[in-house]
């Protein structure tokens, strides 16, 4: 039996089973897709916690939503938070044109999970450090795995298993993990 009950908002319904598996058979996980405003700002953090207020008042009950920002040094952190418009924009052959004989190729992935709940709000940050490659490399992962690498391999190189173990998402959703189960007491 459950202790407790979450919704999971977002378009991505395996995200939900992501969180999902977190959890067990502890935590009654719900996935929920709504149209959130998409709101603007250079702080993933700031996105996700307005999501969690908009999902929150939309659905009634406790949320988390994430957002997810790719942050390029040499580039002055461009994409940051507008990584998925730039995605469908320019592509990671943008990204790899704009970073041609660039010798800085150091970048990271941050997400930010919000969690709301009546006057309850929280936000977990996880972060990971990296480097973007010359070329694309790997069949798996999806957005810019396959230019992003972490020691020696690229996030589309790496199993999706070691992946969400590794990953920006998967911190934050450990951090946000640990949190919930210590506040529902399991």
């Amino acid at each position: 039996m459950a202790e407790a009950d979450l919704t999971v908002v977002t378009g991505n319904p395996n995200k939900a089973k992501e969180v999902a598996a977190f959890f067990g058979d502890q935590v009654n996980v719900a996935h929920v897709k709504l149209d959130l405003p998409e709101y603007r700002d250079n702080d993933v953090g700031k996105i996700a916690a307005l999501k969690a207020e908009a999902a929150y008042e939309a659905v009634g009950r406790p949320v988390i939503v994430d957002d997810t920002g790719f942050y390029i040094a040499a580039l002055n952190g461009f994409p940051g938070a507008y990584a998925a418009y730039v995605l469908d924009t320019i592509g990671m052959d943008g990204i790899l044109k704009l970073m041609s004989g660039v010798s800085d190729r150091s970048a990271y992935f941050e997400t930010a999970i919000a969690y709301k709940s009546g006057d309850v709000e929280r936000l977990f940050r996880g972060r990971v450090d990296g480097l973007i490659t010359e070329s694309a490399r790997g069949d798996g992962g999806f957005g810019y795995d396959p230019i992003f690498e972490v020691e020696g391999r690229t996030f589309a190189e790496i199993l999706i298993e070691e992946k969400s173990k590794i990953s920006h998402r998967g911190l934050a959703l450990l951090a946000f993990s640990d949190w919930f189960r210590y506040e529902h007491g399991f």
